[in-house]
């Protein structure tokens, strides 16, 4: 297979991962705090978890989550409570070098688990699987091709964030600036959980 047929898939997924969002704040966030190689496995646990989602949903099981009504508002409600946390984490944080703030960063898994307990990203999800089915000849490849192409681009793309907020991390010299930037993601944060209860 050329490139070509693939570009309108690669178009989609990266305006689907770039955009802001919980995964981009989380990732400058990190990135702000504890610099871009200490949040490669946090980056790496949420383009795992949305690639693996697309595979999923290419190959049907997101049609099953969503046919379950009671299913999607555990996950919104799982979802959104540990968002809140890390917003609260993140709000409550001060400079980087202050002890017993945050620490380490957010891990691989719970990247997964966060992309993973977001209805509104199964719904993008399937909604790519069902766009682009044309672009194989079998659910085993396009959960293949879907899964593979969504965690690179979100990879690319939270790279992209994690490297500005460690950008923005080095611009920041006194307590009241880390103060006002971790408000600010930790309301970005609290913000992006509204699209997944209207969706």
């Amino acid at each position: 297979m050329t490139i070509e047929p693939l570009l309108p898939l690669i178009l989609f997924a990266l305006v689907s991962t770039i955009t802001p969002g919980g995964a981009t704040t989380l990732a400058t966030a990190s990135g702000a705090h504890f610099g871009f190689r200490r949040s490669i496995p946090v980056m790496g646990g949420f383009a795992f978890g949305l690639g693996s989602m697309a595979g999923a949903a290419a190959a049907g099981l997101g049609g099953v989550l969503m046919a379950l009504p009671m299913l999607q508002v555990a996950m919104k409600t799982l979802g959104s409570l540990y968002l809140i946390w890390l917003a609260i984490r993140i709000g409550r944080s001060g400079q980087p070098r202050e002890a017993g703030q945050m620490v380490r960063p957010t891990g691989f898994l719970a990247g997964v688990w966060m992309l993973w307990h977001n209805p509104k990203g199964w719904a993008m999800t399937m909604g790519a699987a069902a766009s682009f089915a044309a672009l194989a000849d079998s659910p085993a490849r396009l959960a293949f091709l879907l899964g593979v192409t969504f965690c690179l681009i979100a990879a690319f793309s939270l790279a992209v964030w994690c490297a500005l907020g460690q950008m923005l991390g080095q611009l920041l010299k006194t307590a009241w600036q880390w103060r006002a930037l971790n408000i600010s993601l930790a309301c970005l944060l609290v913000i992006s959980i509204a699209p997944m209860w209207y969706a």
